[in-house]
């Protein structure tokens, strides 16, 4: 179906598929989705790409209720300085496209780091790998099968709520 589901299937990894009919209109990619499968926003998580001061490309998952705190993500990856990768840059480096990167199947292994609050859930939604696609799992899995690292790398988005 997608890179994602693939390495989750070969990895013999449980999961569930969940699809909606994505809106080319729609503001927010990870709102889109937990307004219409219904979920709660903080169990539904975005993947963000950034850039070290190195030049190094970063996957950062936070949830969609949420923002990417840079330098806390600096911290994290002891890296002097953090910016959002151009996002050119991030779909040549995972081979998909902006609103579908799934954190999974990525064209080019990345240090990724999960926000902390995904430990929380049984079970969160991330990216299937394209718009209107989200794969439920358990948050384990998802740090095993990225190599993923779990740090407080997002606050809460004050214009969500």
């Amino acid at each position: 179906m997608t890179p994602a589901t693939k390495l989750l299937d070969k990895a013999g990894i449980d999961y569930r598929l969940h699809r909606y009919q994505h809106d080319p209109k729609a503001e927010s990619y990870g709102g889109e989705a937990a307004d219409k499968l219904d979920l709660n926003p903080a169990r539904v998580f975005k993947t963000l790409l950034a850039s070290t001061d190195a030049h190094e490309l970063l996957v950062a998952i936070v949830p969609v209720n949420g923002m990417l705190d840079l330098k806390a993500l600096a911290t994290a990856a002891n890296a002097k300085r953090i910016t959002m990768a151009d996002p050119a840059a991030a779909q040549r480096s995972t081979g998909y496209l902006l609103g579908g990167i799934s954190p999974l199947g990525q064209k080019k292994f990345l240090r990724t780091f999960i926000d902390n609050s995904a430990q929380q859930w049984p079970t969160l939604y991330v990216s299937g790998g394209r718009r209107g696609l989200e794969i439920e799992l358990a948050p384990t899995d998802l740090a095993d099968q990225t190599r993923g690292e779990f740090a407080s790398i997002s606050r809460l988005d004050k214009t969500t709520h």
